[in-house]
């Protein structure tokens, strides 16, 4: 197997006036091509903060993060974050206008993923017009725009309603496979998490450690939502759950 990312003794400081908090610490695990890798822990335990220091947003305090060279990584945000006056097609454009590689042959190639994952009738729609498991594609294209290796994901379904989150995790889920990424999901959603990956690191609670690694033995040719029906779904379900150690 192509190892294409190493995460060693990861961990992040943050020092107010009066004391020092510490988000993660000893973080490790390595990512191998072609993996879907899913992150869950308690809520503000630093899933997303694990994210912004692997995309590079805010700086790790210690550890490393080694990536095999010439893989790169792509980012896509929690809140699609599309701008209301630029349609569909320019919003997919972005990424590759701030990178300085709008060429014409990436226009072609954003424009051809459009067409493959049914957005082709709204390239020159506005946002408003679409519903919101159209805008998560848009806001996956647009991450796939610039040809990333591998993507990181930030609860990629949690603004949708029960049923738009089922059926936009199998869109997810296709066009990262059809398109031959790597992803890393964080998610509170413990089901997402099980019906779309590989494998599923439980956090702790802050600051947060890895607790435990499930690899999901669940037969890969099946969709997110057939997933969900397998009889091995609820006993990986209950597992996390504990694992959680969440009570309310």
């Amino acid at each position: 197997m192509n190892k294409i990312l190493k995460i060693k003794d990861l961990g992040k400081r943050y020092h107010t006036n009066n004391a020092e908090i510490v988000a993660i610490e000893d973080i490790s695990f390595d990512v191998f091509e072609g993996d879907f890798i899913s992150i869950v822990g308690p809520s503000g335990c630093g899933k997303s903060t694990l994210l912004s220091i692997m995309s590079g947003i805010i700086p790790k305090s210690f550890g490393n993060i080694d990536i095999k060279d010439g893989y790169s990584i792509a980012y896509m945000l929690q809140d699609d974050s599309l701008l209301p006056f630029r349609t569909v097609l320019e919003n997919c454009l972005i990424g590759l206008e701030i990178t300085k590689k709008n060429t014409e042959e990436n226009k072609k190639y954003v424009i051809k993923l459009l067409n493959t994952y049914g957005l082709g009738d709204f390239i020159n729609k506005y946002p408003n017009s679409l519903s919101g498991g159209m805008r998560q594609r848009v806001a996956l294209i647009r991450t796939l725009a610039i040809k990333p290796d591998i993507l990181l994901l930030d609860e990629a379904t949690s603004s949708l309603d029960y049923q738009t989150s089922l059926a936009i995790s199998n869109d997810i889920y296709n066009i990262i496979k059809s398109e031959g990424k790597t992803a890393i999901l964080v998610t509170h959603d413990i089901g997402l998490a099980i019906s779309m990956s590989d494998k599923v690191y439980v956090l702790s609670k802050r600051p947060a450690t890895i607790k435990k690694c499930y690899e999901i033995k669940i037969d890969k040719s099946l969709s997110p939502i057939e997933r969900r029906m397998d009889t091995e779904f609820s006993y990986y379900y209950d597992k996390i759950w504990k694992d959680l150690d969440v009570y309310v």
